[in-house]
């Protein structure tokens, strides 16, 4: 039986993170919330629910899902496979089933839930998401023959090939990051359709102009970073 971590980045999140925490399959070990510098309910809730807490006070995606990862490394059992979910309920928990099935049964290092189109909710996402998508896979598919069409944060992997990654990314880039440093260390990966919805409540980075530029420059730097290694 492979133990299973879900990691939960969550920034003001108190409307939509019990629903998200209830969804999610009960073969999963640990529920980890890490609550980043929320000042709403999101911590309290969280905790209700049944999940793990923890608190990160620097603002960005992230530093709260680095806080998860070194949570999971002091403890005495480490999972075999960590899955991220955002806490805004657009992602379907109940697909994480789907997510980590190519690993348990086909030994695959990492996994993508895509956000296909003909399974997207419509207006699910911003037109500048799905451009920034399109241009982020592109580019990789371009510069180190990606297969990657997406960079969805609905995500699987073995614990130790996370580790092995030495994620550094504290903000926007924290996506692209993994999938540029996956295909570079020659980790096997897959994606796999899953449903998307619009999220309850406003997104902090395709939601506003600011988050939106700062993401699209993140990335661009993150590629161009790795091309020329």
């Amino acid at each position: 039986m492979k133990r299973i971590k879900v990691i939960i980045p969550a920034y003001n999140e108190e409307k939509s993170i019990a629903q998200v925490i209830s969804e999610i399959p009960g073969s999963v070990d640990e529920i980890i919330v890490v609550s980043n510098n929320s000042d709403d309910a999101t911590a309290e809730i969280s905790k209700k629910a049944g999940a793990t807490v923890l608190s990160e006070g620097r603002a960005g995606y992230g530093y709260a899902c680095l806080k998860g990862i070194e949570y999971i490394s002091q403890q005495e059992k480490v999972p075999d496979i960590v899955v991220f979910i955002d806490g805004d309920y657009s992602d379907y928990p109940e697909e994480l089933l789907k997510l980590i099935a190519p690993i348990i049964e086909n030994d695959i290092d990492f996994v993508i839930g895509a956000r296909v189109k003909n399974l997207r909710e419509y207006g699910s996402m911003t037109p500048q998401q799905i451009f920034g998508n399109w241009l982020a896979t592109f580019l990789m598919k371009l510069l180190f023959a990606s297969k990657f069409t997406d960079l969805g944060p609905f995500r699987a992997i073995k614990y130790d090939k996370l580790i092995r990654l030495q994620m550094t990314d504290k903000t926007y880039g924290w996506t692209v990051e993994m999938q540029l440093k996956a295909i570079k260390q020659g980790l096997t990966y897959v994606e796999i359709p899953v449903r998307y919805r619009k999220r309850i409540g406003i997104s902090k980075v395709s939601g506003t102009v600011k988050g939106t530029v700062m993401a699209g420059i993140k990335i661009i730097r993150w590629i161009a970073k790795y091309s020329f290694k």
